[in-house]
């Protein structure tokens, strides 16, 4: 079964599934709103928290930084002041990864650009997270795999073909790969989500780990993709949905993610392992619940028992009626009384 480390936890078919809180550009561009963040990430159960580097000269042309964004959500008059505005420098990153290890979650971000994954690399984190933008983007794709690191690839905005491509592209250079079901819609709609291609990747990809990157409104479907075998599960993580930016809507309070996270830990738990058997629990219950073989009229010791003789009631403390047939022309030890649970040793067996 595929298995991958990530950070500190050991994520596969029979682990528990790796929680990332997608912290990308809610902090503002403010550190100290990046490490409220992690504290409320951290109390919420998140595994991991993650963040968005970009070299912002370098994932856009002139014209794309001079683009007019004059907005309610933006930070700046053009797209590139905005993008800017919201960028942390490498010394609050390497700041924010003290911080997260000793919050006791994984410190991540999804580099947009071949510099930020470099700078990524350096500073140590544990493997990458490719955003949906970039799984097209071979080069960089490629540059990546070639740090030795596991890499996780949303498949957000592409058909198969797109993530067979991708896949090809890295596989012969890094075979530690994670593939994420994503529809990149701020929120998505339900209709879109489209859970069923989590089974289609564990039926094309049986040698990777699977997961599910969500930005629906609610915690439901991001529960849901667990059950279907999702072992990595990223939301979109905010103190206030409210806030000024793009992303906020889409994402998780606090409250939230924490109750996501408890949910998927108690569908973990239910799940089990797939083999039906009475819980050692349920023996009381199944005492009191269940019926017995009965002795429908007295029954005279040496009596050749006949059907029409036995009927079923509780408790289910005797023989059950599964095995009442077993009974059909044995004979009785001792007089039975009507109304009798009929046990194993007053047959002759």
């Amino acid at each position: 079964m595929p298995t991958l480390q990530l950070g500190s936890f050991h994520v596969g078919d029979r682990e528990p599934a790796y929680i990332i809180a997608e912290i990308g550009i809610n902090h503002q561009g403010d550190v100290e709103i990046a490490k409220k963040l992690i504290t409320e990430a951290a109390g919420a159960g998140a595994n991991a928290v993650k963040f968005q580097k970009r070299s912002i000269n370098r994932i856009l042309t002139h014209e794309g930084l001079e683009m007019p964004y004059d907005n309610r959500n933006s930070f700046g008059k053009t797209y590139g002041e905005h993008k800017a505005a919201l960028e942390l420098s490498e010394l609050n990153y390497q700041e924010l990864m003290r911080f997260s290890n000793e919050a006791g979650v994984d410190f991540i971000a999804s580099g947009w650009d071949e510099q930020s994954i470099d700078f990524l690399d350096t500073l140590g984190v544990p493997f990458f997270k490719m955003a949906s933008a970039d799984l097209t983007n071979l080069p960089l794709l490629v540059h990546t795999a070639k740090k030795n690191k596991p890499m996780i690839l949303s498949t957000g905005m592409a058909n198969m073909e797109m993530v067979n491509i991708a896949v090809a592209a890295v596989a012969p250079i890094n075979n530690q790969i994670a593939l994420l079901q994503c529809t990149s819609t701020y929120p998505t709609v339900f209709e879109e989500i489209n859970l069923e291609v989590l089974n289609t990747f564990r039926q094309t990809f049986p040698d990777y780990v699977i997961g599910y990157s969500g930005h629906e409104l609610g915690i439901a479907i991001t529960e849901a993709a667990v059950a279907l075998g999702a072992k990595i599960v990223e939301r979109h993580f905010t103190l206030d949905r409210t806030m000024k930016g793009g992303d906020h809507a889409a994402s998780l309070e606090p409250g939230g993610f924490g109750k996501m996270t408890r949910d998927i830990r108690h569908i973990e738990s239910a799940m089990g392992v797939g083999v039906k058997r009475v819980q050692e629990s349920e023996h009381p219950i199944f005492k009191k619940l269940a019926k017995s073989v009965v002795s429908q009229i007295d029954i005279a010791s040496g009596t050749i028992i006949t059907r029409d003789m036995l009927t079923t009631k509780g408790p289910g403390t005797g023989i059950s009626p599964a095995r009442i047939h077993e009974l059909l022309g044995k004979t009785v030890l001792h007089d039975i009384p009507a109304d009798t649970v009929m046990k194993d040793e007053d047959i002759n067996w």
